[in-house]
């Protein structure tokens, strides 16, 4: 199963890069795909690339239902990364 995650970006970092808060785990994702994003905007993460911007309340929402699902934490950054390899 693969999954698209929403996140917040927490940090920028040189070149394309940037590191975000999947459910309290931090991880460093591509920014390549996205323009414009910034320190606090949300981006849906598929395998380590943000794919697009999204609005904090859907976010927040979707965040809510991978709750309910029991994906939060570490579930959720393993999600996130699924099929990476």
């Amino acid at each position: 199963m693969c999954l698209a995650i929403p996140a917040r970006i927490v940090e920028l970092l040189p070149g394309d890069a940037c590191r975000v808060d999947l459910g309290g785990v931090r991880k460093e994702i591509s920014l390549a795909l996205v323009d414009g994003a910034q320190v606090g905007d949300y981006v849906i993460v598929h395998v380590g690339y943000a794919l697009s911007k999204l609005d904090e309340e859907e976010a927040e929402q979707t965040l809510a239902l991978f709750a309910e699902a029991g994906l939060t934490g570490s579930s959720l950054a393993a999600a996130a990364d699924e099929g990476a390899a």
